[in-house]
């Protein structure tokens, strides 16, 4: 018989950082279903217990951390009070990001300052807080939500193609120097999924006429079909995987 421990998550407690809505709230839903205890991260409160109501809904465990990850202070003293109070986080899926589109000459700094402190600041602030606590124990599992924009470029979002490049970088910085630690540190690249950053593209019946004909599999993903990649980066199953980001697209990253 299989050892399908390998894929449970039975024990551990995973942090979820913007959590409350998109993929961050599936794949929050997906690890718990495979064990996990889960806690939730956004800025907001109130959507944080929404997104709690809906997978205890599902009879599926999880408490709520409000802190913004792109203050510091605010997510050392964030992971400081769930290692003092819940408990150890074994592991980390750095997921909060947004999205800004405009033509790159008239890409306003603003708008740039706050790819970079959401996508790239954040992945950086949470994932050096949570390591903290992780290399004295000699494990854990830090899994970066990269983008196939980690690889390819399109018209109007050149900055946030920056920041999920910088992302993918960081991933293999982190393993090169915490893996030694027991640590694995890789990074999740989704393709184009229906969600509620993509509903303008979603609804641009144009836009999804290319994509279909763009990706091999001829259609948006789903968010729950990411589950499956993030249990086993976050499980056994992956102990000797490091520094990788496993695209999870269709095959758009393959194929011209």
């Amino acid at each position: 018989m299989p050892d399908t421990s390998l894929f449970s998550l039975s024990g551990r407690r995973a942090l979820v950082t913007g959590a409350s809505r998109g993929i961050g709230l599936a794949l929050a839903k997906g690890l718990a279903q495979y064990g996990a205890e889960i806690v939730l991260n956004g800025r907001d409160s109130e959507r944080l217990e929404q997104a709690r109501t809906i997978l205890e809904k599902d009879g599926l465990h999880a408490i709520t951390a409000a802190f913004d990850v792109t203050d510091q202070s605010a997510v050392i003293a964030g992971i400081d009070a769930i290692e003092r109070d819940v408990g150890s986080i074994d592991i980390l899926i750095n997921n909060a990001g947004i999205q800004r589109r405009a033509p790159l000459d008239q890409f306003p700094r603003a708008d740039w300052d706050a790819l970079i402190s959401t996508n790239l600041n954040a992945v950086f602030f949470v994932g050096q807080a949570v390591a903290r606590h992780m290399i004295p124990r000699g494990r854990g599992k830090i899994v970066n939500i990269c983008s196939v924009q980690s690889e390819l470029a399109r018209p109007g979002i050149a900055p946030y193609t920056a920041t999920k490049g910088a992302v993918k970088n960081l991933t293999k910085g982190m393993a090169t120097d915490w893996a030694r630690h027991g640590l694995q540190i890789n990074g999740l690249a989704p393709g184009y999924f229906e969600t509620e950053m993509n509903r303008a593209l979603v609804a641009d019946v144009a836009f999804t006429d290319w994509l279909c004909k763009r990706t091999p599999a001829a259609r948006w993903g789903q968010v729950d079909e990411l589950v499956g990649a993030a249990v086993f980066l976050s499980s056994d199953a992956s102990s000797f995987v490091n520094g990788h980001v496993l695209m999870v697209d269709g095959g758009i990253t393959v194929s011209l």
